[in-house]
């Protein structure tokens, strides 16, 4: 044999370990033939019920099924609330979560994120109050809601002091909600003027309720969502084989696939990516 077909066969040997690695699941995870995932379906089109079978549905169900056919084990969906995710993880619960969690620095500390879809936060308001809050500019000394399980109150109050505060107008009025649902209904019985959600969401919400939202601007924020996965040596093992697959689903288009199916190509992240939120 000669050395250059040697080395042609030791490259392919080595990529070939190298993609088994990727796919290589703790033994426990493996013997049981599931993966457990922690969600919330209160985030449509990312995690939602549908209303006439009741079943989980949205990108992060379809990509979270997708996921575990790459690895070769199904996927159990375990229900909780957003707050009681990343306890769950460190309880043992669940092996990751999939409910559009923004990767934050503050989160890092107990847990690594697979980076899979860019966001951003996006004020809108009601259609009927859009003659007096036209624009972004409208929003200096009005109430403004967000979800205060998010960094969107946080953010919020950040651009009204770079757009109000800083140009000597009243600030705005920033009104944690106990979820975007919440925020919602707020904004149907005006207690808000405007409030703010994830652009992925947005379109979502005005295709099912025609003529009732008015998006102002574009978004004002960017940040990434991700999969959370504890910094132990099991939890990196997961993480490797979950980011694995999520690389080969981009590679072979069905990725794309499944962000086309809801309407959300513009969220697509242009690599997978490790804690790179901001």
């Amino acid at each position: 044999m000669s050395l250059r077909t040697l080395l042609i066969a030791g490259t392919v040997l080595a990529a070939t370990a190298t993609f088994a690695g990727a796919q290589e699941l703790p033994q426990r995870i493996k013997d049981a033939g599931t993966i457990v995932a922690a969600t919330n379906p209160n985030y449509a089109p990312i995690v939602y019920k549908d209303p006439a079978t009741n079943t989980l549905q949205g990108l992060d169900i379809a990509l979270g099924e997708a996921i575990a056919e790459e690895l070769g084990v199904k996927i159990e969906w375990q229900e909780t609330e957003f707050v009681q995710m990343l306890p769950s993880l460190q309880t043992g619960r669940v092996d990751m979560a999939m409910a559009g969690m923004s990767d934050l620095p503050s989160r890092r500390d107990t847990v690594d994120f697979v980076d899979y879809m860019v966001s951003g936060a996006q004020f809108y308001t009601l259609k009927a109050l859009s003659e007096n809050i036209a624009s972004t500019e409208d929003l200096c000394g009005k109430r403004v809601g967000a979800s205060r399980n998010t960094n969107w109150p946080k953010q919020i109050g950040d651009w009204s002091k770079q757009n109000c505060e800083a140009k000597g107008l009243e600030p705005v009025e920033v009104i944690g909600t106990e979820g975007s649902v919440d925020a919602r209904t707020q904004l149907k019985s005006q207690r808000l003027d405007a409030a703010v959600q994830g652009s992925e969401t947005l379109p979502y919400f005005q295709k099912l309720e025609p003529d009732t939202y008015v998006l102002l601007g574009e978004p004002f924020t960017r940040s990434l969502a991700g999969i959370p996965f504890l910094k132990t040596d099991e939890g990196t093992q997961i993480r490797e084989a979950v980011q694995g697959a999520l690389e080969r689903l981009k590679e072979s288009g069905r990725y794309s696939e499944i962000f086309a199916e809801y309407g959300l190509t513009g969220n697509e992240i242009d690599a997978i990516a490790l804690n790179q939120g901001e």
